[in-house]
């Protein structure tokens, strides 16, 4: 048994920590105390066209306001968790800090949430200018964990960013609407066409990107589109 010992040398050597904070804890992917009671895990009662937690269950078919307003083109948001001081910590650790082992971490707790009809995963993408800027995708990395856990096949270039966007922070969500508006492009539809899609990003803050890739998505074919995300803001961010 040659692999236990160069486990315990690999665990001296980098010992587990916790995903958000650093410091030592049991095992990989785990979270410290703290880390973890800071931790706002999400799920029904909720939105039946969006998600969003409710407080209370109103039952099966009850929608929040803004799905009643405007029911909206996906077929939900399953996200893992609030977006918070833990969650975003997490969040810009993986996509700054190149903290790829992050991803697999995300998706562990993404999994639970993923719809028993997805049969496809589609990471929302980079523009080229931006993925040669920070050298990887932090969405294929989440995609690709939870295609692993899940069982899920992973189709990395079905979605395509056919022009760079400015960022979205401080924008309201017209202006943030308009930014990403015709940005996504489906290259070959044969990939999409018919699928039931889960849409994977890592932070859905006002879904003005999740909402343009969805409707390229939808165009090209595909059955549905459900974003699938590692933190969720809840309330407004505009």
């Amino acid at each position: 048994m040659l692999t236990t010992p160069l486990k315990l040398v690999g665990r001296w050597a980098l010992p587990p920590r916790c995903a958000g904070c650093g410091v030592l804890v049991g095992e990989d992917h785990r979270f410290c105390t703290g880390c973890w009671g800071g931790l706002r895990f999400l799920g029904p009662p909720w939105c039946a066209g969006c998600n969003l937690p409710f407080d209370y269950d109103r039952g099966p078919d009850a929608r929040c306001g803004a799905c009643l307003a405007k029911p909206p083109r996906h077929a939900g948001v399953r996200a893992a968790v609030a977006y918070d001081k833990v969650s975003r910590q997490l969040a810009l650790r993986l996509k700054y800090g190149r903290r790829i082992g992050l991803a697999e971490t995300m998706a562990r707790h993404m999994a639970r949430l993923v719809p028993a009809e997805i049969d496809l995963l589609v990471p929302v993408p980079l523009h080229r200018w931006r993925l040669w800027s920070r050298g990887f995708n932090q969405s294929v990395a989440i995609g690709a964990a939870l295609g692993r856990i899940a069982g899920l096949p992973l189709d990395r270039a079905a979605l395509a960013r056919t022009r760079a966007t400015p960022s979205l922070k401080r924008r309201g969500h017209g202006a943030r609407a308009k930014a990403v508006r015709g940005a996504f492009a489906v290259p070959d539809r044969a990939r999409v066409a018919g699928r039931r899609i889960g849409l994977v990003d890592d932070v859905y803050a006002s879904g003005a990107t999740t909402d343009a890739a969805t409707r390229a998505l939808l165009r090209a074919g595909a059955s549905s589109v459900t974003v699938l995300c590692w933190a969720r803001v809840l309330g407004s961010d505009d």
